[in-house]
């Protein structure tokens, strides 16, 4: 029986872990770089121990110094999150080797995985449905568009689009190149890269005694640089023929490994015709949420049992319930190239009956050295009308003080015509994004225009800043507006207009304006004509605005 579990991660995923362990009464051990020394994750564990330095490579890549943290801290297992070392046979094997358990699969089945071109060979003797390979010295221009690929690791790296025949021989080198310096492996292959296709992935589980788990589908088709954004379960609109060679390629995919433990078979569905092999990740997966959330279970609680050698309960894979979306809320501005963040986050708070699992707390420091994903948010509803309308409120009336986020571009994203309307596929942000950004002006964003929300609202940035300087006044408030920074201000005599300047997020500036009588601070009535404040505390304002608080 596990007593002690060190898990081999930092952020988000060590705290979802860390709750499950509590529940189940399971101690836990934290590792943690000098970054994150003060991290939530770190404060939250049981016990902590230190990997000196700040880069993943000196600290939670080194799996020689985590097994050492493990023995030092007195764990009897190690679970691995995902990322970092979660799909490193070597790893797994030392944790064995040392006496501990190991929460994932068996190390064989993690090699059987860890080449794309190795395990497409295995997985088409198994009868999975797979994409036809491409010699590169052998393509046409009939063969365009092409999706070089790196034949290790994942997240989008060391994968290229290849559309015009002269460039393939340079995608090719740098995909290598990339693919090399992220994975240690160089190794690259060629495919047909499918327009307008969606990615599908099924949920596995699996004992030791021989049952496997499908646990439905989820669609993760909205991405960024081949990365996932949005995640819902189960994927929609596909017809049970689609579903069925879904689940039993799935199926057969773990049991031609002899797969244990929790993982995912990933798929692209095109447009016409079955669905398609692309990669099984041996692994917990980010978006494993919107399946807790539609089947009720606890994936990790069933990691945990199988790696102690339980049954998977009777009766098959509990039924799909209702509808799950995720979101994730990452510190980066799509309209910049989707250009990573850092500085102090505030403050977050999603409002709401939804989920978040977050890595940050109030004051974290979001710094350069680990991917700048600050949250997820996933909201359950019986339809998934009622999700996606759930979660994108929760987004729009969440407090994120701090860098920019994306938190806008996932609003939009979720009130498009395109998602609402299940027409996604892996290109909906090639083709959308510029518009969900507001980068072209004039053309329809599913938001107002600038000129139609002039009149229609508020200035809501400017009205932000009035309302910081109203309640800065007042008394500096514990948290921070909803603006990135205050650039100056200055305050006068009380019978004289008091001014500060803050920043917005996109940079603009705005200067507040307000003064003091005998009632107590109020804007200033030239500067804001029809504005009223109704109440200032250092906490909140509430103004009125034509008629409108």
């Amino acid at each position: 029986m596990i007593r002690s579990v060190l898990v081999a991660n930092r952020g988000e995923i060590a705290r979802r872990i860390f709750r499950t362990c509590r529940e189940l009464g399971i101690a836990t051990v934290a590792v943690h770089s000098d970054a994150d020394a003060d991290a939530p994750h770190v404060r939250e564990a049981d016990a902590a121990v230190r990997l000196p330095g700040s880069a993943p490579a000196d600290t939670y890549l080194r799996g020689d110094l985590v097994v050492e943290a493990a023995v030092a801290a007195g764990a009897d297992a190690v679970h691995p999150g995902y990322g970092f070392l979660s799909e490193n046979a070597g790893f797994a094997r030392a944790v064995q080797h040392a006496g501990l358990v190991w929460i994932g699969p068996p190390p064989a089945a993690i090699e059987a995985m860890a080449s794309k071109t190795a395990a497409k060979k295995l997985l088409g003797e198994a009868g999975v449905p797979l994409p036809a390979p491409l010699d590169p010295d052998r393509i046409r221009e009939s063969d365009l568009p092409v999706l070089v690929k790196a034949a290790a690791g994942g997240g989008g790296r060391g994968m290229r689009v290849v559309r015009e025949l002269a460039a393939l021989e340079g995608e090719l080198a740098a995909a290598g190149a990339e693919a090399a310096s992220a994975f240690g492996d160089g190794e690259v292959f060629v495919e047909p890269y499918i327009e307008r296709a969606r990615h599908v992935e099924v949920q596995v589980l699996a004992d030791a005694h021989g049952a496997v788990w499908a646990l439905g589908t989820r669609d993760c088709s909205l991405q960024r640089r081949h990365q996932k954004v949005v995640e819902e379960a189960p994927a929609p609109g596909l017809s049970g023929q689609v579903l069925r060679t879904l689940e039993d390629a799935a199926v057969a995919a773990a049991r031609a490994v002899a797969y244990v433990g929790a993982g995912t078979v990933e798929f692209l569905v095109p447009p016409e015709g079955g669905p398609l092999f692309l990669e099984m990740n041996t692994r917990l997966q980010v978006e494993h949420p919107v399946t807790e959330c539609v089947h009720g279970i606890d994936l990790v609680a069933h990691q945990i049992a199988v790696a102690e050698g339980a049954p998977l309960p009777p009766g098959g894979p509990p039924p799909a319930r209702g509808h799950a979306v995720e979101a994730r809320l990452y510190a980066e501005d799509p309209a910049r190239d989707w250009q990573p963040q850092t500085g102090r986050l505030w403050r977050l708070e999603v409002p709401g009956d939804v989920r978040v699992d977050a890595g940050v707390a109030d004051g974290s420091e979001i710094g350069v050295h680990y991917d700048p994903m600050l949250a997820k948010v996933i909201a359950w509803a019986p339809t998934r009308e009622g999700a996606i309308r759930k979660l994108a409120r929760a987004l729009e009336t969440a407090t994120v003080h701090g860098p920019v986020t994306n938190r806008d571009l996932l609003v939009r994203s979720l009130r498009h015509p395109d998602f609402c309307g299940a027409r996604m596929d892996t290109g909906f942000y090639e083709r959308h994004l510029a518009r969900l950004t507001g980068e072209l002006t004039g053309e329809p964003t599913g938001e107002p225009t600038a000129p139609e929300a002039a009149e229609a609202a508020p200035d809501g940035a400017g009205y932000a800043a009035l309302a910081a300087a109203l309640a800065e006044a007042v008394r500096d408030a514990p948290g921070r507006p909803r603006v990135a920074a205050r650039v100056g201000g200055w305050r006068n005599l009380p019978s004289v207009p008091a001014s500060r300047r803050y920043a917005d997020e996109g940079g603009a500036e705005h200067e507040a304006r307000y003064v003091w009588g005998r009632g107590g601070v109020a804007p200033e009535p030239s500067a804001y004509p029809g504005v009223r404040a109704v109440a200032v505390r250092a906490d909140g304002v509430v103004l009125e605005v034509g008629g409108v608080r």
